[in-house]
């Protein structure tokens, strides 16, 4: 049997040699979008410094909203490096939510879960329901976010609170991450990785999921997605497909093109 490598397949920064100037670069494009013009709206979820939203409203949509989840492992990063991702999708004259929340190892990647379900409980207000996307760790929660039983978590909320997910390059088992140096701050053991682990929790009893991964990327990472795929598919609908030509860190730059296959995509799930 063949030993595998959990710390080179996951281990991202160490696999793709220039992922700090891309996440550099991450902040460069966001930051000069906001500075022509798409400046958000902030929205305060809870309490905490991190408990916010940038809300990039198209004006006019009325449809679902599209709610993106940053990735960094649990453990690094915030909407502020990924603002320039909405021009996809407002192009096109959908509303664009971005959460951050607080990381790892100041929470747990259990209290980043709870965080993530007041976010959506708050944009639910707005009266429209959500399609949740992610990045990596962010697909992860957009994954928990649509296996989430909405009314037991507050009475007030439909059962179709969000009514599909698009994870790109998620991470559904947390397992092999334990003896990984990632898990460093994640201070996560067997049983509790796989306590917040969607392949092994609840699956959805409504809408769709899509999992896409970079077509450079590691082979758990094809795994991954696969495995959500084949498991959840026998209760609702799911596709599996790949970026071409993308590594980890490259995968999300489709949602900066409005005519990308994967912007089209979201705005076919965002439209009613």
């Amino acid at each position: 049997m063949t030993t595998i490598d959990f710390e080179a397949e996951y281990n991202n920064r160490a696999r793709v040699p220039d992922s700090g100037e891309l996440i550099a670069g991450w902040a460069r494009d966001a930051r000069a979008f906001r500075e022509q013009g798409g400046a958000p709206r902030v929205i305060s979820y809870g309490a905490g410094a991190r408990n916010t939203i940038d809300y990039f409203a198209a004006a006019g949509d009325k449809g679902p909203i599209v709610v993106f989840i940053h990735g960094g492992y649990w453990q690094a990063l915030d909407a502020s490096f990924f603002s320039h991702l909405s021009r996809g999708l407002t192009h096109h004259g959908s509303s664009v939510a971005m959460p951050s929340y607080d990381l790892c190892p100041q929470v747990s990647v259990a209290d980043i879960v709870a965080q993530m379900r007041a976010a959506v409980r708050e944009l639910a207000k707005h009266g429209r329901p959500l399609v949740i996307a992610g990045h990596s760790a962010g697909g992860h929660l957009a994954a928990c976010m649509l296996a989430t039983d909405w009314p037991a978590i507050d009475p007030a909320l439909p059962s179709k609170t969000v009514i599909a997910a698009y994870a790109i390059s998620g991470l559904f088992d947390l397992v092999p991450l334990v003896p990984t140096s990632i898990n460093k701050a994640l201070q996560l053991d067997d049983a509790s990785a796989r306590a917040v682990s969607p392949l092994f929790g609840p699956v959805p009893r409504h809408g769709s999921l899509d999992a896409v991964v970079g077509a450079e990327e590691s082979s758990e990472y094809f795994r991954q997605s696969r495995s959500i795929v084949d498991t959840w598919g026998r209760a609702i609908p799911t596709a599996y497909g790949t970026v071409p030509g993308a590594n980890h860190f490259t995968a999300i730059a489709p949602l900066a093109d409005p005519e990308s296959p994967m912007v089209l995509r979201l705005k076919s799930l965002a439209t009613l």
